[in-house]
């Protein structure tokens, strides 16, 4: 999946978030880097369509395929600390729930992506009793295993342990060169170090 960003600029009321920012996010990895509170997040935001920008052109494509703005959402997966998780589902109502919309990759079975997630022992658990770390693993798991083109993750080890994050670093060298990634962080170890790097303070 591409998408090509052209003067991309976004504000709220009179404070211009970013401008002019111009790119290519081809089937790469991408982290967008900068300090908390500067823009990461939107941006992410207006690239998986979710916000609008306030100015600036932004084209999807897929096998030179024009994607409409309507039908993005079904190319992409998306994990952020923000996303909400339906909290009266128990684990395995939420994966099916998720999967009913998106298809699995490699149709991988329940069973055993509650395996590959390490939540088995969680698998009749509702998620309101899930804790911090477990409920991003979960955001991540359902992300990472969406059968996209787009993989969009910010902030992705918020909320894990050494051990989880050992294990979010290992899903992702898995999915690296096999779709887009854009990863929104301002630590290093969330992102490869070969990954291209877009610093959100040069649209300032």
């Amino acid at each position: 999946m591409r998408i090509e960003v052209k003067n991309l600029s976004k504000r709220f009321n009179r404070e211009w978030i970013f401008k002019n920012l111009t790119y290519q996010f081809d089937k790469s990895c991408v982290a967008i880097t900068g300090p908390n509170g500067s823009g990461k997040s939107t941006l992410l935001q207006i690239l998986w369509g979710q916000m609008l920008p306030s100015q600036g052109e932004i084209a999807y494509s897929l096998a030179e395929q024009i994607i409409s703005i309507e039908e993005v959402y079904k190319h992409v997966s998306i994990a952020t600390p923000y996303l909400e998780l339906v909290e009266e589902f128990t684990l395995t109502e939420m994966v099916n729930f998720h999967f009913h919309f998106k298809k699995s990759l490699h149709a991988k079975p329940t069973a055993e992506l509650l395996e590959i997630f390490e939540l088995t022992h969680a698998r009749n658990k509702t998620i309101s009793n899930f804790s911090s770390g477990m409920r991003q693993r979960l955001k991540l798991g359902l992300a990472f295993y969406s059968d996209t083109q787009a993989l969009f993750l910010d902030e992705p080890t918020t909320n894990l342990d050494t051990k989880a994050t050992d294990w979010y670093l290992h899903q992702l060298n898995t999915v690296i060169g096999e779709r887009l990634i854009l990863i929104a962080s301002n630590q290093a170890h969330e992102y490869p170090a070969n990954a291209q790097k877009l610093n959100i303070l040069d649209y300032k």
